[in-house]
């Protein structure tokens, strides 16, 4: 299903919606910076340089990546301290601007959530922001690889019956762009992140984002205008 567009508004269409957490509908930028700062000096890495590849995967993932040489057993071991670090620091998680209207727009469409968190964040940064918690999601303990690797967003179509290329997926990190389009899913990018890594579609919130549904199943998403 192809998006159509003009020079200001995009209309993708889909059967199913994939979302992303962190940067999509939850703004939890604040507290992943202060983690993962206090990380990287930790380790004795640059907390600015090191910010710029923690968004959209699992974090043993992205110590991979700083720390090539070290076991992943040990990386591992780090990101269950990281991760009972960010799920008691909910200071500053606020929903991304649109996202409750959004996700009332959506309640009775198909769609599943599709977040490198596991449960126990995914569920507390949800409620923090004062937003449902999907019926169907694909979380950290659902995948043996995460983003960029496309397994949990092919799970959830898989989850919810609707072929892949029936997806739209909203995301806004190049890790879960990159894991979409491995998927061979459309993509509509949210957030100054996503504006410069080619999605279908881009939008800077979920404010510009109005949901109508076809009586034949069809989602239909106006971007902007």
């Amino acid at each position: 299903m192809a998006p159509t567009t003009t020079a200001t508004t995009a209309v993708l269409t889909a059967r199913a919606l994939l979302l992303d957490m962190d940067g999509t509908l939850v703004n939890s930028d604040a507290v992943v910076e202060r983690v993962w700062r206090r990380w990287a000096v930790e380790h004795g890495l640059d907390p600015e340089e090191s910010l710029k590849v923690v968004h959209g995967r699992q974090g043993q993932l992205t110590m991979a990546v700083l720390l090539p040489d070290r076991p992943m057993e040990q990386n591992h071991a780090d990101n269950r301290v990281l991760l009972a670090r960010e799920t008691a620091d909910m200071d500053g998680v606020v929903p991304i601007a649109g996202a409750p209207a959004f996700m009332a727009a959506i309640a009775g469409l198909p769609h599943a959530l599709v977040t490198s968190a596991d449960e126990a964040l995914a569920t507390a940064r949800l409620t923090a922001s004062g937003l449902p918690v999907p019926a169907v999601r694909v979380t950290a303990e659902d995948v043996s690889a995460s983003k960029p690797d496309p397994e949990g967003f092919l799970k959830a179509a898989a989850e919810l019956g609707v072929a892949a290329a029936d997806c739209l997926v909203l995301e806004d990190s190049d890790a879960g762009i990159t894991a979409a389009r491995a998927a061979g899913m459309r993509i509509l990018g949210v957030g100054p992140r996503a504006e410069s890594l080619s999605p279908t579609a881009h939008t800077r919130d979920l404010t510009d984002v109005r949901v109508t549904a076809d009586p034949d199943g069809t989602i239909r998403l106006h971007v902007g205008g």
